[in-house]
């Protein structure tokens, strides 16, 4: 009898689901089933936390699975840290679900004459579609991205020009990395005072109760407002700064599903890592009235968008947000990031970083 044909997956599989079971025994009809599982020193490096369970706690319940051949933990680093055991074991094919396919991945294939597999991703039996991010999640606090017009809520900018910041309130479909421009450690002084829900009340005041205790008295950078306002406020809010304020003196809020639903179609995020250690985005500032005009004017134009469901005007103004922060602060976009910026110019109508 021919000996069967090697087939590689890779993927951290820490809370292991039944959308994971789906997906491995979809990928041993292939052949041999070889699963590289992500070091917990690479999992810290690119997700900027623990993972749940140990690479040899991960690694065990994978072997116990009648559809794998062998599990291992991955042998390289980085988000291609699978590339030494494809060298090793040279399997014909290597296998991801639709979510976890990438160009570098496909490419790394093809170089190495391996066919390259995208599986959708359907649910086991009658369960629903998970995620490990989706379990984690759940039950979890809101996440905050800031839209367009960031660092408008600090008064150093907007005492050059008054302008607004566009925060959107995100259900926690998955777990973001930390010190990626999510807001996340604000998130986490929420959780410390409330668990994982947000108290209730008004969102405004209990966004001013996570504002004080983020920054007591001595904080050398006072956090932004829309950080804790962009957490507690639900759906898409327009913040607007007077000159020389930390908190805005309006918000107006557009919750109804419809302008919801298409906002959530028109948004496509990509990740590109964490903020390095050490990095600060204030080392190198250029405080301009003409560059803070240009960042009141990208809300103002994306909110327009966000109102109309233009899509033109809404890419504009958040593509025109990233353009003012490289004038104002040009450390918050460093080459790097401005080169994947680049990278993706052609498939998209304006692109922006979540964050510094």
């Amino acid at each position: 009898m021919s000996e069967k044909a090697k087939v590689v997956v890779s993927g951290c599989f820490d809370l292991l689901h039944a959308g994971h079971i789906a997906f491995l025994k979809e990928a041993s009809t292939y052949g041999d089933l070889y699963v590289c599982a992500g070091a917990d020193d690479n999992i810290r490096s690119l997700k900027g936390h623990e993972p749940m369970f140990s690479q040899q706690e991960r690694t065990y319940v994978l072997n116990s699975l009648e559809c794998v051949k062998e599990a291992r933990v991955s042998g390289g680093r980085g988000m291609l840290d699978f590339l030494p055991d494809l060298d090793e074991l040279k399997p014909k094919y290597f296998v991801v679900n639709h979510d976890g396919h990438s160009d570098d991945k496909k490419a790394a294939c093809d170089e190495r004459g391996i066919e390259y597999k995208v599986l959708e991703r359907i649910p086991a039996e009658d369960f629903p579609a998970r995620s490990s991010t989706d379990a984690k999640a759940n039950l979890a606090m809101p996440y905050r991205l800031c839209l367009t017009g960031g660092w408008m809520d600090q008064p150093w900018v907007n005492k050059l020009v008054p302008g607004g910041v566009i925060t959107i309130q995100m259900e926690p479909s998955r777990r973001y990395i930390d010190r990626s421009g999510m807001a996340t450690s604000t998130r986490k002084t929420a959780e410390k005072i409330w668990g994982k829900r947000i108290p209730g009340g008004k969102p405004e005041t209990v966004a001013e109760l996570l504002f004080a205790c983020e920054n007591p008295p001595g904080t050398k950078y006072v956090s932004g407002s829309q950080d804790a306002l962009g957490i507690t406020c639900p759906g898409i809010n327009l913040l607007e700064y007077k000159e020389g304020e930390f908190w805005p003196h309006g918000i107006t809020r557009i919750d109804d599903p419809e302008t919801m639903d298409w906002l959530q179609k028109v948004i496509h995020f990509v990740e590109i890592g964490p903020r390095p250690d050490g990095y600060d985005p204030l080392t190198e500032q250029n405080l301009t009235k003409e560059g803070a005009q240009r960042l009141a004017d990208a809300t103002t134009l994306a909110w327009q968008g966000i109102q109309n469901k233009d899509v033109h005007a809404l890419a504009k103004g958040v593509h025109e947000t990233c353009e003012a922060w490289r004038m104002l602060l040009p450390n918050t976009v460093p080459a790097d990031v401005q080169a994947f910026r680049e990278k993706y110019a052609a498939e998209t109508l304006g692109t922006s970083t979540s964050g510094c």
